[in-house]
């Protein structure tokens, strides 16, 4: 059963952006058409009741859902499409800002009834906000919600409630029991490089864990050894068997996890013994899951069974040895899997980009040929037009030099008929002239001139004259008379 108290002086500002046209895309039929989105500026304290489990069941759910981290590269319009079709159910939905935060927000989601919000929990608790990303969802049911302009107020845990780290690498690290986050190690590698996204500027123990360039010390009396870091707000104490600043710290705030710098083990007050269920070694930053709880003291007692040298300490460290292999062959197994699933993706994705160039590829060329042939048809179009035009053109000329052509034939018969009309009369005056000439010579060398003065001139037969010869005729008649 979990409770959130947020310190803030802010107000809710309502969000408009392209969740409309998100929503209206989904369904036809939605459930909440005007969910509310809003954002708020505060510092959120998440608190734990000691008296329930963790796990959900029916008197620890409710309708009001709580993501722990968001990553600050994903958007608030990213987030709200990687809901997807449950954000039709989400009556409510406000983004908790933290100013000294700069790389992750909180997100507070009301949902409809309490069968949708069991459904949104199932659906995107420990799912990965990005495929290519490390960081999963985690999901917690929140049974109230508190406002308060008071940091006190807001960092005092309800009677009965031990505050948890908002940080997720921080919850990852405690025991299910304690932290309700149920998803197990780090599932990119046992190097763990998503944490590195979330510590700079935001946790302390985190940055403590991952970047120790000066070697800590007690903020109270400045020691070196045996020192306790407070998984809540990074404060950093030495143990009970310095000055126990730690134990004063918790006794003050009532923070009740710190975490031993030396093993990496996480140490509940309340509860007196170890809660951590995974371990980080030093030397090579890889994370391991830890079964024992030694619930003697912070650290090693040297007096409780744990140090035992005995068969039955050896057979138990044996079988949590094997237990941890099994754990780590399991998660290996996984891991491979999970690798194949995605180079098997990256090759159908290198597969289609293939056919999918080859396509574009193969459009492409016969485009190109078809442009060109489409042009090579234009040009022998123009040319047949060309050539069609000339064709005409000597068409309409050839007509015009046969008119020319019968012309010139209809003149040259007319001149023809004109020379042989002219040779004819001149033959007629050429054989008058060679009579008449005949005539004044015989009449010349005839002595009777008086025998003939009275006679006749009879004309000769002759063939059908023209009327050229006619008019010669004619006119030779009247040069006689």
């Amino acid at each position: 059963m979990f409770f959130l108290r947020v310190h803030s002086v802010d107000t809710e500002q309502p969000l408009a952006f392209e969740v409309a046209e998100f929503i209206s895309t989904t369904t036809a039929s939605v459930p909440n058409p005007n969910p509310k989105f809003t954002e708020r500026r505060g510092v959120a304290h998440l608190f734990r009741s000691t008296s329930h489990s963790s796990l959900p069941n029916p008197s620890s759910r409710s309708t009001l859902l709580f993501i722990v981290a968001v990553p600050n590269y994903l958007s608030f319009d990213d987030l709200i499409r990687f809901c997807g079709s449950h954000i039709d159910h989400v009556s409510e939905l406000l983004f908790i800002r933290n100013d000294g935060m700069e790389d992750r927000y909180s997100v507070l989601i009301r949902l409809v009834n309490q069968s949708t919000a069991d459904g949104f929990y199932c659906s995107f608790n420990g799912k990965k906000f990005s495929p290519g990303e490390a960081e999963v969802c985690h999901l917690l049911f929140m049974m109230s919600v508190e406002y308060t302009e008071s940091a006190e107020i807001a960092g005092t845990p309800p009677p009965g409630c031990t505050e948890l780290p908002t940080c997720p690498v921080c919850l990852e690290r405690l025991d299910p029991d304690t932290s309700g986050i149920l998803s197990t190690i780090c599932d990119h590698s046992f190097q763990c490089p998503c944490i590195s996204k979330w510590t700079y500027l935001s946790c302390q123990l985190c940055r403590f864990c991952q970047q120790q360039d000066e070697k800590p010390t007690c903020f109270v009396c400045g020691t070196l050894e045996d020192l306790w870091v407070c998984m809540i707000c990074g404060f950093v104490g030495c143990g009970r068997y310095k000055e126990g600043h730690a134990v004063w710290h918790w006794k003050d705030t009532q923070h009740c996890y710190s975490l031993d710098m030396r093993t990496q083990q996480i140490w509940d007050y309340v509860g007196d013994g170890y809660v951590h269920r995974l371990n980080q070694s030093k030397n090579d930053v890889k994370l391991a899951e830890m079964n024992s709880h030694c619930m003697s003291s912070e650290g090693d007692c040297g007096t409780c069974g744990c140090s035992d040298d005995s068969g039955i300490s050896g057979a138990l460290f044996s079988s949590k040895v094997e237990a941890i292999v099994d754990e780590y062959n399991r998660l290996l197994a996984t891991q491979l899997e999970t690798q194949r699933q995605y180079y098997e993706s990256l090759l159908v994705e290198a597969k289609s980009k293939v056919g999918s160039s080859i396509s574009e590829a193969v459009e492409k060329a016969v485009t190109s040929k078809m442009q060109d042939i489409q042009i090579k048809f234009e040009k022998c179009l123009e040319e047949k037009n060309a050539v069609a035009d000339i064709n005409r053109n000597l068409i309409k000329n050839q007509e015009i030099w046969r008119k020319k052509v019968k012309e010139i034939e209809e003149r040259d018969a007319a001149a023809q008929r004109l020379r042989d009309e002219k040779i004819l009369d001149l033959e007629e005056q050429i054989r008058d002239l060679t009579v008449y000439i005949e005539a004044q010579r015989t009449l010349g060398n005839m002595t009777d001139s008086d025998g003939i003065r009275e006679g006749t001139l009879l004309p000769l037969p002759n063939k059908q004259s023209s009327p050229a010869s006619t008019k010669r005729q004619t006119k030779s008649g009247r040069r006689r008379n």
